[in-house]
C-alpha cells in the first residue's frame, strides 16, 4: 500500500514511528502537511494536489489534524474519502471529537460515565451552572483548548465567577464541570485501535498542578485496566465513529468518568509506558480495511 501520514511535522514522534512501522512492514509511506493540500472539484472528479502534484495514488490516509486547523484538515481528509481513500478516522469522526460539547452531549445520550457537565451563554445563568455541576470546587475548559490550555480549576464560586466573566468578555465558549477531587490529579488513558484497547497508562500530575497532561510536566506510567474501564473506553470510541483514538478518563468513586476523547493521540507517551508497538498495530489496522475492501471488489465482479 502506499499510505499518507497526514501531519505538519515529520519530525515529530508520533509522525515518524507511523512512517517507521508502514516501511517495516513493507509500505511506502509519505508524510504530507494537510495545510499544503488542496482540492479540485469537477463533476465525478475529485481530486487533491500537493506541492503541484496530483496525489490521486494514495490507499489510505492517517490523518493527524492540529486542533487549530480541524475544518481545514478535515476537509482534505473528507476530500481523500471522496477519492475513494481509506482514513484511519473519518473526517466526520474527527470534528465530532474535536467539539467538546457535541461529543459530551453524545457520550451523556450514550450513558457513559462523565464529570457533571454544564454550558450556558447567559452570565446571569452562571450561579445556577455551578450549582447544576454540584458547586464549588469547578473545572472551567474552553471548548477550543489542547493539552490542558484554557482549563482552569476555580475553589471557589466568587473566583468561578470571576473566571467565567472573564472568558464570557473574550467572547469565548466555555464549558463548566464538576472536580473530582477523588481522582488526585491522575488520569487514565486507553488507546483504541480497531475496536480494542491496545495500551493504557496512567498520567500524574507534577506537585501542584491538577491537570495530568504530558505537556504540562505530567508522568505516565502502565496501568492494567478493570474491565470496567475498558469497556468504557470501547464504548465512548464506538459512539464517537473514532477507530484509533485515546480516551481519557478519571478514575472517580463511582467508576471512570470520561474527560474526553482524543482522535489525534500522541504516540510516545503511551509506547514509553507500555513498551507496545502502537503505531504497529494502527498500520495492520490499515491492511486489514484495505484487504477488507479488497474482497469486497473481487465479490462485485465475480472473482
Amino acid at each position: 500500500m502506499k499510505i499518507a501520514v497526514l501531519s505538519r511535522n515529520k519530525n515529530l514522534y508520533s509522525t515518524r514511528r507511523l512512517v517507521e512501522a508502514a516501511e517495516k512492514r513493507g509500505h511506502e509511506c509519505v508524510v504530507m502537511d494537510h495545510l499544503k493540500c488542496y482540492v479540485g472539484m469537477s463533476q465525478g472528479k475529485p481530486s487533491i494536489h500537493y506541492n503541484g502534484v496530483d496525489v490521486s495514488d494514495i490507499d489510505a490516509i492517517i490523518p493527524r489534524i492540529g486542533a487549530s486547523v480541524t475544518f481545514y484538515g478535515t476537509a482534505i481528509v473528507r476530500q481523500f474519502e471522496m477519492m475513494n481513500v481509506f482514513s484511519a478516522n473519518e473526517s466526520q469522526a474527527i470534528s465530532r471529537s474535536r467539539d467538546k460539547l457535541r461529543s459530551m452531549q453524545i457520550l451523556s445520550r450514550e450513558g457513559l460515565g462523565m464529570p457533571i457537565t454544564g454550558f450556558a451563554r447567559n452570565l446571569k445563568d452562571t450561579g445556577d451552572l455551578i450549582k447544576m455541576v454540584g458547586g464549588t470546587p469547578v473545572v472551567i475548559k474552553l471548548l477550543e483548548g489542547t493539552q490542558g490550555i484554557g482549563v482552569v480549576l476555580a475553589e471557589t464560586k466568587k473566583a468561578a465567577e470571576s473566571v467565567i466573566e472573564a472568558f464570557h468578555g473574550l467572547s469565548t465558549n466555555i464549558l463548566i464541570q464538576e472536580f473530582i477531587k477523588e481522582s488526585k490529579g491522575t488520569d487514565i488513558r486507553a488507546f483504541v485501535v480497531d475496536g480494542k484497547v491496545v495500551g493504557a497508562m496512567k498520567r500524574t500530575a507534577k506537585d501542584g498542578e491538577f491537570r495530568s497532561n504530558l505537556h504540562r510536566g505530567g508522568t505516565a506510567s502502565l496501568i492494567s485496566l478493570t474491565k470496567e474501564e475498558e469497556a468504557t473506553a470501547i464504548k465512548a470510541a464506538k459512539a464517537l465513529g473514532l477507530t484509533v483514538c485515546g480516551v481519557d478518563m478519571l478514575p472517580s468513586d463511582r467508576g471512570p468518568l470520561i474527560m474526553e476523547v482524543n482522535s489525534s493521540p500522541g504516540l510516545e507517551g503511551i509506547e514509553m509506558a507500555t513498551q507496545k508497538d502502537i503505531a504497529g498495530r494502527i498500520i495492520r489496522y490499515l491492511e486489514k480495511r484495505a484487504n477488507q475492501k479488497g474482497n469486497k471488489t473481487k465479490d462485485k465482479i465475480g472473482v
